[in-house]
């Protein structure tokens, strides 16, 4: 099966330019090629993920990887899928994010000497140096208002008459076509990747290359958006918190879960994208995931894969643990680092030592948690059945918790009814 052949039964291919012609292109020799990603932040998201993947594979295949952060077009920012202008970032900004963001992509190529190994620039590099004047007769006379308003991503905004689009981000097609030209004369770039709303720009760069005639042919490939099996963008909770690839900004267990949630309609196609696993692995998968969906086998297959390769296999393993427990799952082995994973979004109360040795009566410990509001509330809720210590049911509201509770080093859990957790920590 080729690089191209994969991508497409893996769901990663939507759009791609001369296919026949780029499919011999990598089977010849190793081909560099390049994604964008624009600065706008300090971390990317989830719905960065897919051309991350499509140049991992790539890479995997044997081909070079430029990753290309926009300190330039990132001060402008992609008009594409947007239904607004963009707020515009600072210099100083923009800096910091192009930081954080390159320690980021760092995490999933090869980056080295060898003919695939990853290489990352800046087009800030380049466009600093070009003047308005320079760029407006060297690249802008090469590609009409015609053709750019015939793109999909300029032609809707100019149809919203509220909104429209400002010269501003009109031009970022131009800057995006120019990047391509660069990378192609500097680094011998054939191919430029990414999502499906980066077609036409992509497609501007091709044509901008034929028009200035100085490289050869280039070709362009889009994966689809990430969306669920209703059409909806994915990348958000269900409360509408975006999900990040930063573990500071959602936490490697909170990203385990969303992947863990995913409706059953979606898991089949969002592990042929993101899973490492052979597509016969995967097909085998889902069929037993089919036998005993209740189960959630697929699901825990994504949600391990995918956490394994943006936060490594220790925090998916952490993470899986954690998730575990949550699911009232056994606490048989657990360590402080397992439930490292769950701290940033579960409550937690600390305790002396010394006071817990002495032992605290369940009720009190409920009520100082928050998880009941008395200690009349605390007996009810326990005689009811609702109190789970270490996700075993406590029935006796007189009981007292000790060390000998710990279900780590320094840690218990308690729970009150299905979902509602609480750390005690013991320092």
């Amino acid at each position: 099966m080729t690089v191209l052949a994969e991508l497409d039964a893996r769901g990663l291919l939507q759009d791609v330019s001369g296919r026949d012609e780029l499919d011999a292109l990598l089977a010849s020799e190793p081909v560099p090629f390049y994604a964008g990603y624009d600065p706008t932040g300090t971390s990317l998201h989830v719905g960065s993920l897919v051309p991350i993947v499509v140049q991992w594979r790539l890479q995997q295949a044997g081909h070079k990887p430029i990753v290309l952060v926009g300190g330039a077009t990132g001060m402008i920012g992609d008009p594409s899928g947007r239904s607004d202008e963009r707020a515009l970032l600072d210099r100083e900004t923009i800096a910091a994010n192009v930081d954080a963001i390159r320690a980021q992509l760092s995490k999933f190529l090869r980056f080295d000497d060898s003919p695939s190994g990853a290489i990352m620039v800046d087009n800030y590099d380049w466009f600093a140096r070009i003047g308005f004047i320079d760029f407006l007769r060297d690249v802008g006379k090469h590609l009409t208002v015609n053709y750019m308003i015939a793109k999909d991503s300029v032609r809707s905004r100019l149809e919203d008459r509220d909104q429209g689009i400002s010269f501003t981000e009109f031009s970022y097609m131009l800057l995006q076509a120019y990047d391509f030209v660069v990378l192609a004369r500097r680094y011998g770039c054939r191919l430029q990747v990414g999502g499906s709303d980066q077609w036409g720009n992509i497609t501007a760069g091709i044509e901008l290359a034929r028009k200035l005639g100085d490289v050869p042919k280039l070709f362009g490939l889009t994966a689809p958006l990430l969306v669920d099996a209703d059409g909806n963008k994915m990348g958000k909770t269900a409360a509408g918190t975006r999900i990040w690839l930063d573990p500071a900004r959602t936490s490697p267990y909170a990203f385990y879960q969303y992947w863990l949630n995913q409706d059953d309609r979606d898991v089949d196609r969002l592990l042929r994208m993101f899973s490492p696993r052979p597509l016969t692995e995967i097909a085998d998968l889902v069929t037993e995931h089919a036998r005993a969906p209740h189960e959630r086998r697929a699901q825990r297959a994504l949600a391990e894969d995918v956490t394994a390769f943006v936060h490594g296999a220790d925090a998916a393993r952490r993470a899986a643990a954690a998730s575990a427990v949550m699911f009232g799952g056994s606490l048989d082995e657990l360590t402080d680092a397992d439930l490292d994973a769950l701290r940033a979004d579960v409550p937690a109360t600390t305790v002396p030592r010394v006071e817990l040795e002495r032992g605290i009566p369940l009720v009190e410990l409920l009520v100082r948690t928050g998880l009941a509001s008395s200690k009349g509330a605390a007996r009810r809720l326990v005689t009811g059945g609702g109190v789970y210590l270490n996700n075993r049911r406590v029935a006796d509201p007189a009981r007292t918790v000790g060390l000998t509770d710990l279900a780590t080093e320094t840690t218990l859990i308690l729970r009150a009814g299905k979902k509602t957790y609480h750390l005690v920590q013991a320092r």
